[in-house]
């Protein structure tokens, strides 16, 4: 049996889908139900059902955005940093293994190889880089699960939300029985106020960037592959392999879905940050590759957003 903890959030939903499609048994847990971030209350529950495997899919992201959370620094910091370390105490007493659901957000920008070294780049916006990146060059590299994150609380400056799931990480990285499963900007084919795709329809300008990012179904059965396979445990990077820019996206949106809007990008950053955000964001490329070595499949990135936009539906899901 699995326990299925943040249920009722964006992924959460998501693996309740995939878990049912897999006729696999589990108990979404609801905190009205059981406060499971109450260790004695957590691990009675783990003991008392006899768990096989728990997935934390809950956590605090702010709403709308990132940005809230630096209002709520407590509030990120319980459902970030103090839940996973007691969901972490619980599974250990309990033998049984866990998956976390981390965030890509704590990184910042890419590798950029030479002949003679690598060096990372943050801004992949400067002329050099993104003419680049635009052409796909085998130069651009992506962050590994063995390159130290540096969009965090020990690497200034961060979003508070990246610097609480960085810190989450370390903890959780010292147990030896744990997926650390790491997400970008979700997106399918279902309109959702967390979807990036919805995001872009909706913004009044979009913020032009180069990202990582993760169809959420792909996601969520990537994580589930892992465990069933028995893949080691550890950290894995799961993004669509490859990487896209907002134009990109929003070029895609336009053949695809052609709204009856046009799109304005934000002049600069200087300007959006001045008008639209609170708080720095995480632009990003990371590599999938660990992900795609233990036998996982899981879909380009294009791929994945043409299919996803192929099938748009209104409906919220």
């Amino acid at each position: 049996m699995i326990a299925l903890l943040g249920a009722s959030g964006y992924i959460g939903q998501a693996f309740t889908v995939e878990l049912e499609r897999r006729g696999k048994r589990f108990i979404a847990l609801a905190r009205g139900e059981v406060d499971y971030t109450n260790f004695d209350a957590l691990l009675t529950f783990l003991r008392r059902t006899q768990a096989t495997f728990l997935i934390n899919a809950a956590g605090y992201t702010g709403n709308p955005n990132v940005d809230a959370c630096e209002l709520a620094r407590a509030d990120t910091l319980l459902g970030n940093v103090a839940l996973p370390q007691t969901i972490a105490q619980a599974c250990r007493i309990a033998a049984i293994p866990w998956g976390h659901v981390s965030s890509g957000c704590i990184y910042s920008g890419a590798k950029v190889l030479s002949e003679s070294n690598g060096r990372v780049v943050k801004n992949m916006m400067i002329d050099s880089v993104r003419a680049m990146v635009e052409a796909r060059s085998p130069s651009i590299r992506g962050f590994t699960e063995e390159d130290e994150p540096n969009f965090t609380f020990r690497n200034p400056p961060c979003s508070f939300y990246s610097g609480s799931k960085a810190l989450a990480e370390e903890i959780v990285g010292r147990f030896s029985n744990c997926y650390i499963w790491r997400l970008r900007i979700p997106f399918d084919q279902y309109d959702h106020p967390r979807n990036y795709i919805s995001k872009l329809l909706r913004y009044s300008k979009a913020y032009d960037n180069v990202n990582s990012i993760s169809h959420r179904g792909d996601f969520v059965r990537s994580c589930v592959d892992l465990w069933e396979i028995e893949a080691p445990y550890g950290i894995y990077n799961i993004t669509n392999p490859g990487y896209i820019s907002t134009r990109e996206v929003v070029d895609l949106i336009r053949t695809k879905l052609n709204p009856a809007r046009d799109f304005d990008f934000w002049e600069s950053d200087e300007h959006f940050y001045r008008e639209a955000a609170k708080t720095a964001r995480s632009n990003c490329i990371m590599d999938s590759s660990k992900l795609l070595s233990s036998g996982v499949q899981i879909r380009p990135v294009r791929k994945a957003l043409e299919d996803a936009l192929n099938n748009w539906a209104t409906v919220v899901r």
